[in-house]
This record gives structure tokens, sequence and C-alpha cells, in this order.
């Protein structure tokens, strides 16, 4: 049916329109950080929530008992398992930044054995070229003094930030595991109190973005997630074959590059052999390349299964979307970019954007049409 309305009414709502939008973007950001405990309880009572029912039915458990008994044990698993990976992280961490100047060194050696090396090849570069490489391993050199000058400083002004920010954190790890107990014993309560009080279109759109959060979240993340876990095992077993120092550290670091589209583990690993290559190491560069093989291999495997071949976006359209992200809040944003796009892009298909796309098609018709 065509719009009869005048121009100036389809302006108006449109420029509302704009403006709920971006007003809702933009407390709905805020908002989102202020109740993040509450934010991450949801989480975590949507994913214990499923158990608590199981229990329910099984043990024949009242809600609440059930409740507490899985918020307990979802919180001692995420204590160990935190406990666990920090202890570990931080030993290596910190025997990292004991042996980095060692580790500089060699490295520095190594470039200037392979700079001897490639000498006769590196003399009939273009002067251009050979200036470039100057330039770059004098800017490293000075990086990297700066990074190993920084890491021996004292650090405790950072300790005395690190016990302020105890006390906050504290108070919302309690606040986060309270309102998972309250969300999953008051769940269907809480439901049908906010789909009371809220107008029906507001019931409908809501229930559109949550049906595509949990698409994008649980299709993307969750896949994405366990696959980094198992590219995870893997690296962490070769480097202890290969007896790579900080082998907890680099397995983690190259999976979570692989966790990034365009990245992958080739990023770290390729190059890694490369140098040992150089270096005459071949034992190693043969190791590399065989671990390299094995994730990529495991991982064309498994990725069909657990995200199909294809989230649903164009090659081109994640490249977009990884650019932006990076532009916007660099590695962090970049990595909640895919997902974001995603829901954008299937609340677009779903239709929660027609009313502003209508007017500003009404509008654009009607300013082309003064042309004719």
């Amino acid at each position: 049916m065509q719009d009869t309305r005048p121009y100036w009414k389809v302006a108006v709502s449109l420029t509302f329109s704009l403006i709920g939008t971006v007003l809702c973007l933009y407390f709905g950001y805020k908002l989102l950080g202020f109740f993040m405990p509450f934010v991450i309880g949801w989480v975590i009572a949507s994913i214990a929530s499923p158990m608590v029912n199981w229990l329910e039915k099984r043990v024949k458990l009242i809600k609440k008992w059930g409740s507490a008994l899985i918020i307990i044990g979802v919180l001692g698993m995420v204590g160990l398992i935190i406990y666990l990976l920090a202890s570990a992280v931080t030993r290596e961490v910190v025997s990292l930044i004991q042996n980095m100047p060692d580790m500089y060194q060699d490295l520095e050696s190594g470039m200037e054995t392979i700079g001897e090396s490639l000498n006769g090849i590196f003399r009939l570069l273009p002067v251009g070229v050979q200036e470039g490489w100057h330039t770059m391993m004098d800017n490293l050199e000075k990086t990297m003094g700066d990074i190993i000058g920084k890491l021996s400083e004292p650090t405790v002004s950072a300790a005395g930030r690190l016990a302020k920010g105890i006390p906050p954190a504290l108070i919302a790890t309690i606040v986060t595991f309270i309102s998972a107990y309250f969300f999953i014993a008051e769940r269907e309560e809480v439901l049908m109190w906010a789909k009371r009080i809220a107008p029906n279109a507001l019931v409908s759109r809501m229930t559109m973005v949550m049906d595509n959060l949990k698409y994008a979240v649980g299709g993307y993340f969750k896949a994405q997630l366990k696959i980094m876990v198992v590219v995870y095992i893997l690296l962490l077993v070769g480097f202890l074959v290969l007896k790579i120092h900080f082998a907890f550290l680099l397995a983690f670091l190259i999976a979570f590059l692989d966790f990034l589209p365009f990245f992958g583990t080739g990023t770290a690993l390729i190059p890694w052999a490369v140098y040992k290559f150089m270096m005459g190491n071949y034992k190693m560069v043969a190791g590399l390349l065989i671990l390299y093989g094995v994730t990529q291999l495991v991982r064309q495997l498994i990725q069909p299964k657990l995200v199909g071949d294809s989230m649903g976006l164009k090659p081109l359209v994640t490249l977009l979307l990884l650019y932006a992200g990076y532009k916007a809040g660099g590695v962090f944003a970049m990595i909640f970019a895919v997902p974001v796009g995603l829901i954008v892009i299937n609340l677009y298909k779903a239709g929660a954007f027609d009313y502003i796309l209508d007017d500003a098609k009404i509008l654009m018709e009607g300013i082309l049409s003064l042309r004719n």
C-alpha cells in the first residue's frame, strides 16, 4: 500500500526514529556497563538453568535448593579454573619478564647471524631497501629497550592500583552470583513480569534482538571458543614435545590468534619456522610446520560440525567488520565486530529497521522526483 503521508511528516518520523535509535544505543551501552554484574549473572543463569531443571525433575529438588547447588558448583568450577590458569600464566609471565633481556640478546645475535649469511644477497638490494631494513632494526632495538626498561621499573604503583580495585571487584563478583541465583530461582517470574509491564511492540522487538543475540553469541562465540580450546591443547602438547619454553603462555597467545578471523596459527608459526630455518635449526622447523599442519587439519575437520562452513557473512563483509572494530576500539573491539555484525544483519533481515528504511526511501524518492 502506497504511503500517503506528507513529506514533512515522513521527515519528522525519520528524524525521531534516528534520534531514538541513537539514544537507545548510547544509553543501552552505558546501562550495560553499569549493570554488568547482573548481565554476567544472567549469562551464568542461562548456562546453569538446564542443569537446575534436570535436578528438579530427576532428583526432585526444590528449585531454589537446586539453584543454590548449581551456583555453588559453577562458582567452584570457575574459581578452580581461574586459579589454575592464573597460576600457570603468572609463573610463565614472571619467567618471561625475567628472561626477556637474554631472549632479546639471543634474537639480536640470531638476526645478525641471518644478516651475515644473507650479506651477499642483501648488498644486491636497492639502497632504499637496505636503509629501510637498518631503520627497522634500529627502531626494534629502541622499542625492545624501552619495553625491558619499563618492565624492570618498580611496580609499587601498579600494586597499589590493584589493591584499590580488589574491593569493587569482590562486590561485583558477589552481586553477580547472587543475581545469577535469583535469575535461576525466579526466571519465569522475572520474564512474566517484564513482559507484563513492557509494551507489546517493545516485547516483540526485544524477543527479536534476544533471538539474534543467542544466534550470534551461541553460534559464533561458543563454536569459536570450542575450536580455540582444541587448538590450544594441540599447541600445548606440541610445544611440550618440542621443549619450548613458556609453552602454556605461547600456546594461549597463538590459539587466541587462531580465534581471530584472517589470522590463524600460521601468523605466528610460519614466521617462527622461517626464523628457525635461517638459524639452521631444522628439527624445530619440521616440528613447527607439522604442528601447523595438524592444527589446520583438525580445525578443518571440526569447524563444519561446530559452526558450519559459513556464518552467513561474505569474506569481504567480515573483513570490513574486523577493520571497523579495530579502528573503533582496537583488538578487543575487533573480536566482537563479527557477532555484532551478525546481529545487525539478522535484525535487518527480520525487518527491525523497516520503519527507518521505509521513511528514508520515501524521502529519497521524493527528492529524486524533483529532478524530473
